[in-house]
């Protein structure tokens, strides 16, 4: 495979549209451009500490061997045809309008090129640009290592998402405030280098609408389409977009509430235009199930962003999209009507994926109800999510006792159940076990539904709290296991960590609750 120095990159998006070229990096508002020029800051010590192997065979990029390759992961070398930028975009955050915010600590360093397709190429935490407002535009080891390992978990889980090919420790302290308390202190520093067809985000349309630059608005949607959605075309195509937007927002966020995961900043500006799971920042599992639970400390107390949330605020984050593209399209009822089909289609997609989760051949209309009994059962009895259902695959179906189905589930529990929440437990997988009668498929063929619709293994932040720890402790061995378990997420090959959050992780700060410091 080739050199990532032995390629020319592609700048498709700075060539198409209006950018500040002054490469200057100073903070200031940007209107009338899409992007600014923005040279990555040298590191003084660069080291590899994770490259992507599979990514890398996709991508046809070879491991850096020099000095010079690596600087291109660490921002120390930028080849004649790069042309790094940060994205102008705005976004609502918390529900606010936030307006002008931007690629603080990214930087694009354009779009490579294999087998016919393009990969934009993005570092994180490689120094300011003029978006980083206040902030130095770096990123510390602890965030690095979770968007690194999260991001390529994600991929192996079968969720939509960005990618992340390398990450480089820097060999420069970060002076960082993790909880936002007063208590600074200095991090290693570490930079990731991202991955994705496009990092456009639902904040890129929403600060060209409202700074009234209609022209380029209609020019980015159009440039959207051509690029990434070659196949829409006609006087229609931008009202199809949106409907394809709509749809694969909802699949996105179908695969968040399958395996539990909570993203915790679902801000407009971390909305890929996509439908890719973008900006790993306070995210979390859940451990015991809570559909109130949010990991991200800013969150609090009024949980926004909690698990149960995420497909109300998807909606929501689809609406201020939509209102951004209305002064580019002639009529806003096609548009109103494509809101209107989310719910629709996130039920459809929802009651389906409950149904590969408990192996059943089939959706019935009367299933939805016992996804709703199951969703209840599992709020009040709180198991732990992966665990339990892994167990729901191996229940002998002749289990017909109530204290003999409480010992089948009793490993993923976090405390003692209540004879009411024993009752509701027994009820519910009888109901269950009345369906599963009903299936037209096979035993073994409804377990092998279960076993590909349900993990087995999860990054959960107490393993990444501890590998995170023994990086800043110069041992890598844990990071090094976790980045092999992490690509078999559905089988059993990793069963040491096939187990619940220890009891001193969940109070701990890292282990439970984050703040969006990075």
């Amino acid at each position: 495979m080739p050199s990532i120095l032995e390629r020319d990159f592609k700048n498709t998006f700075t060539e198409n549209f209006p950018g500040d070229k002054s490469g200057d990096l100073s903070p200031r508002q940007t209107p009338g451009f899409l992007y600014s020029k923005a040279l990555p800051t040298p590191v003084r010590e660069p080291s590899l500490l994770a490259w992507s192997n599979e990514l890398a065979n996709d991508l046809a990029i070879d491991i850096p061997e020099s000095a010079e390759a690596l600087g291109v992961f660490a921002g120390n070398t930028v080849t004649s045809s790069m042309y790094p930028y940060a994205a102008c975009y705005a976004g609502h955050q918390f529900g606010n309008w936030a307006g002008q915010l931007g690629d603080g600590r990214a930087i694009t360093l354009g779009e490579w090129e294999n087998e016919g397709k393009l990969w934009e190429l993005q570092l994180k935490g490689a120094g300011p640009t003029p978006y980083s407002r206040r902030a130095d535009g770096r990123a510390v080891l602890r965030s690095s290592v979770r968007e690194y390992l999260m991001s390529e978990a994600m991929f192996y889980l079968g969720v939509p998402t960005t990618r992340a090919l390398s990450l480089v420790a820097t060999g420069e302290p970060i002076l960082r405030d993790m909880f936002y308390n007063g208590n600074a202190a200095y991090e290693q520093g570490a930079i990731v280098m991202r991955v994705a067809p496009s990092f456009l985000r639902f904040g890129n349309y929403e600060i060209l609408a409202a700074r009234n630059e209609i022209s380029n608005l209609k020019n980015l949607i159009n440039w959207t389409i051509d690029k990434h959605t070659p196949h829409l075309i006609g006087p229609y195509k931008t009202y199809d977009w949106f409907k394809e937007i709509v749809e694969k927002t909802a699949t996105m966020v179908v695969e968040w509430m399958r395996i539990g995961f909570v993203h915790g900043v679902m801000n407009t500006d971390n909305m890929s235009i996509l439908g890719l799971t973008i900006d790993f920042g306070p995210y979390s599992f859940l451990d015991d199930y809570d559909p109130n639970f949010t990991p991200n400390t800013t969150d609090l107390p009024g949980r926004r962003y909690a698990y149960g949330n995420q497909p109300y605020i998807a909606h929501w984050n689809l609406i201020r999209l939509a209102n951004a593209i209305v002064p580019a399209v002639e009529a806003q009822e096609p548009i109103v009507e494509a809101l209107n089909a989310f719910k629709d289609i996130y039920s459809d997609k929802y009651n389906q994926m409950m149904s590969n989760k408990l192996g059943l051949d089939n959706n019935q209309p009367d299933d939805a109800i016992l996804y709703v009994d199951f969703e209840n059962m599992l709020r009040d009895i709180k198991p732990d999510m992966t665990i339990f259902y892994q167990l729901l695959i191996s229940l002998p179906y002749e289990i017909a006792d109530e204290i003999a189905l409480q010992n089948h589930f009793i490993t993923s529990f976090y405390e003692d159940l209540t004879p009411e929440q024993s009752l509701k437990l027994f009820d519910v997988i009888f109901k269950y076990k009345q369906r599963l009668a009903l299936n037209k498929i096979s035993i073994e063929d409804s377990k092998e539904k279960m076993k590909l619709a349900n993990p087995r293994f999860i990054l959960r932040n107490y393993m990444l709290h501890a590998a995170i720890e023994d990086l800043e402790n110069g041992e890598g061995e844990l990071f090094v296991k976790l980045q092999e378990a992490l690509k078999e997420p559905y089988s059993n090959k990793f069963d040491e960590y096939f187990t619940k959050r220890p009891d001193w992780a969940k109070k701990k700060a890292g282990c439970s609750m984050l703040s969006c410091s990075s």
